[in-house]
């Protein structure tokens, strides 16, 4: 038998060695499992190479790598160098970007930041980068996805930088490229942007009054959320996703769970008499109950961050929502002997010195209180 054909391949059960053209063969061990061998002279030698089990190749795929393999030797190539070669494939930037996000998206609490992660690089750096292998991304790869948008959207470009940063030394932890990237080095090779002072535009403290006067002469859920924000002095996404469960109005606090803090620790805010009224009126206003405190309009769904911000957009005011907070610290060091510690306390700051958070027992509960009581009869002047 010199040429195997299908039939007799599947007939064969008898254990041996059997020739199929051309140094193919099929091998048909005691067992009765079948694999394909190639024999073929190599660099002066007899060699063999397995093509797989026959399972998974068949006669045609079988002859098709033999051919191949073919190939390699009369061109002078090592038939099993080429094989841990194809094996050993470097990523494209994208599949390590993928696997990056894949990775680290379970440390990020915020659902948005790993929503925009990935869509940030999807929009910006694959279209040129994505399929290029990572040892042939350089530093001017780097540098021609940021330039078209680095003084247009400075902000998202500066998040594009980081990201492909944080994929460039991934890929180096994984010996799929020999260094980073100095991202020093690109960020020279592109035009200075206009300084900012990084803080957030905030209303002074002392327009606070008459904006939450304003604020209260109409009702709707996202006004109501913002009124919320500004006395208990917490961030949108925490306001926003604020659930009746976390709230004990009888006790006067809200506890809102470690996986929604930006720290990543369970914050209890008491509130106010002022807080309190807000929580009383959002679940007033509401027709139908649901968990969340300040739904959206998709049912089961929190009010989104551009709903809050619109409402001072209409309003023809320049600040930020999450501008409220600064506004609120501005007050209590001027306007209070509150000690600075427990207005950092009250705005959920972590404690910067590791020693000093490490010995740190108390939450100030009690003195937040006060100082939440003090902050909301300040603002409510405007009444």
């Amino acid at each position: 038998m010199t040429r195997l054909n299908a039939v007799q391949i599947k007939a064969l059960n008898e254990p041996g060695r059997y020739p199929a053209g051309d140094g193919l063969i099929l091998n048909v061990k005691p067992g009765g499992s079948k694999s394909w061998l190639l024999r073929i002279q190599s660099g002066g030698k007899r060699r063999e190479f397995g093509l797989g089990s026959l399972k998974d190749v068949t006669l045609a795929e079988a002859r098709e790598a033999a051919s191949a393999i073919r190939k390699q030797v009369r061109s002078g190539l090592d038939p099993l160098q080429e094989r841990r070669k194809a094996e050993d494939r470097t990523p494209t930037f994208r599949e390590a970007a993928v696997a990056v996000h894949e990775e680290h998206k379970r440390g990020w609490k915020n659902g948005k930041h790993q929503a925009q992660w990935l869509s940030t690089l999807e929009t910006y750096a694959f279209p040129s980068m994505g399929d290029l292998s990572l040892n042939a991304v350089e530093t001017g790869h780097v540098r021609d996805v940021l330039g078209p948008i680095w003084l247009e959207k400075p902000e998202t470009a500066r998040r594009v930088r980081q990201r492909i940063g944080t994929v460039l030394d991934y890929a180096v932890g994984k010996n799929w490229r020999p260094h980073p990237i100095s991202m020093t080095a690109v960020t020279k090779a592109l035009p200075r942007q206009p300084r900012k002072d990084g803080r957030f535009e905030a209303m002074p403290y002392s327009q606070v009054p008459a904006f939450l006067s304003e604020l209260r002469s109409k009702t709707s859920v996202g006004r109501l959320a913002l009124e919320a924000l500004i006395l208990t002095a917490a961030r949108s996404g925490e306001i926003r996703g604020a659930l009746w469960s976390e709230i004990d109005l009888e006790g006067a606090a809200w506890t809102v769970p470690a996986e929604r803090m930006k720290a990543g620790r369970a914050h209890t805010v008491p509130l106010s008499k002022e807080a309190i009224s807000v929580f009383n009126r959002a679940a007033e206003t509401l027709s139908v109950r649901t968990e969340l405190v300040f739904p959206g309009a998709r049912l089961g769904k929190p009010l989104s961050d551009m709903t809050l911000l619109k409402i001072l957009r209409d309003q023809g005011l320049a600040v930020t929502v999450h501008g409220f907070r600064s506004a609120f610290r501005d007050w209590a060091a001027e306007c209070t002997d509150i000690p600075g510690e427990v207005a950092e306390a009250a705005l959920a700051h972590a404690i910067p010195n590791k020693v000093e958070a490490a010995y740190r027992r108390t939450d100030f509960l009690e003195k937040r209180r006060d100082l939440m009581s003090q902050w909301a009869e300040f603002v409510s002047e405007g009444k």
